[in-house]
């Protein structure tokens, strides 16, 4: 298992010009190693590590890159290349499309085993290559001497709006958090209304960091637009120096809002791990959903594919059993008696014949435990015209210990 730990960097101008200059180098050989699978028939991953050494010959600046650095941004084009091959195997309707493209900005240096060395102390970071960076002081709360130096895999220089930051990952056997067992099971649908609607009909607020913030980024962004010179831009100047801190300044609001996104769904995924024994979530497909041009503010605002990685790592690392189940119908169909109640998405609430008569989340949460349910013990793959198609039902109850029984089945959400 591998880890990543972020310390904030500490340097002088000098230094982040040198960081600067490895990113670009970094982006070049990224794009370089790019065009030659383009050009020429049957490359593969070795021929663009072999193809570094020929760019450090022809190239300087690329020269003073360490040579891990340099094969760390080929594996960055073949990884682009991997993954257009991969969807062009894949039997979804995007299967074929992500062919690779060049980059022409870049945030990051990568470097693996050699090219740095840290301080006796582990307080700071020197680069050893001909790139010029030096020795940065590393501002954080972790501490790296808990770790050998051969756990440390990689370490990347990262740039942000709001300064440099030195990225090490670790590669680490991380025991299992023990956690007594809670006798509850629990079904969470994912809304815009409430962050999440649990099967017990708690609802968690959504706290819509970016409509609370859009405020103040709509001023900074008509400050920033104010500053914006098109004689510059006509006569090929670079623009004034007030307007890159504007526009800095708007870099550092988005990233504040990111921050706050992501500190919330962990905290949020937490707390439902620690809660309940199984969570089943639905296995939304995001990238479809915010193609609805009305609610794909909303939809990337609320953060739903964050939280669901932070249950299934929270999941995996406590020992829970987390199961993601498809979307199909859990909105119309009734939860009491399994009828298809057809509803709009201005309809709010369910109400079925037999006289159920529920919040709309609220029905769908318990539609998707459920299905959850319904897999545990089981395995198989889901067939879309029968929701049923794990074979007959678990013997498990809703408040029945779940972690003892059964690890996370679902083939479709593998913890991270």
């Amino acid at each position: 298992m591998q880890t990543v730990i972020e310390f904030k960097v500490k340097g002088k101008e000098e230094q982040f010009v040198a960081i600067e200059d490895a990113i670009r180098t970094t982006l070049f050989i990224r794009n370089k190693c790019l065009r030659l699978w383009m050009d020429e028939v049957g490359i593969g991953q070795y021929d663009l590590n072999k193809y570094c050494k020929v760019l450090a010959e022809s190239y300087k600046f690329a020269d003073e890159l360490n040579s891990m650095a340099r094969q760390a941004a080929a594996e960055r084009a073949w990884s682009a290349i991997k993954r257009f091959f991969d969807n062009c195997k894949a039997t979804h309707p995007r299967g074929g499309l992500g062919y690779p493209q060049f980059k022409k900005h870049g945030r990051s240096v990568e470097y693996k085993t050699s090219g740095w060395k840290l301080s006796e102390n582990r307080k700071a970071i020197t680069f050893t290559d001909k790139k010029g960076i030096g020795k940065l002081k590393l501002i954080g709360t972790y501490d790296l001497n808990y770790y050998q130096i051969d756990q440390i895999k990689r370490v990347r220089l990262v740039k942000r709006a709001d300064g440099y930051y030195c990225q090490f990952v670790i590669q680490i056997d991380a025991p299992k958090v023990e956690s007594d067992p809670t006798n509850r099971a629990v079904g969470l649908d994912v809304g815009l209304a409430s962050f999440y609607t649990d099967s017990t009909g708690y609802a968690e607020p959504n706290p819509k960091f970016y409509r609370e913030g859009e405020k103040k980024l709509k001023k900074l962004q008509r400050r920033l637009s104010r500053k914006y010179s098109k004689e510059r831009k006509q006569n090929k100047q670079a623009q004034s120096s007030n307007y890159h801190k504007a526009r800095n300044r708007v870099a550092r609001q988005h990233l504040k809002i990111s921050r706050q996104r992501e500190e919330h769904a962990s905290r949020v995924a937490r707390c439902v791990i620690r809660s309940n024994d199984l969570v089943a979530y639905e296995d939304l497909k995001v990238r479809n959903l915010v193609k609805n041009h009305c609610l794909a503010k909303s939809i990337n605002d609320a953060g739903w594919y964050q939280f669901r990685q932070w249950v299934e790592r929270f999941g995996q690392k406590m020992g829970k059993v987390t199961i993601a189940v498809p979307p199909h119908y859990t909105s119309q169909e009734c939860s009491n008696c399994g009828i298809i109640v057809k509803k709009s998405l201005s309809t709010r609430t369910h109400k079925c014949a037999c006289g159920c008569e529920l919040d709309r989340d609220f029905n769908a949460a318990i539609n998707i435990l459920k299905r959850g349910l319904s897999t545990v013990g089981h395995t198989g793959t889901w067939v879309k015209d029968d929701l049923n198609a794990w074979g007959e039902g678990t013997a498990t109850q809703v408040g029945a210990i779940l972690s003892g029984q059964v690890r996370s089945r679902n083939p479709e959400s593998p913890c991270l």
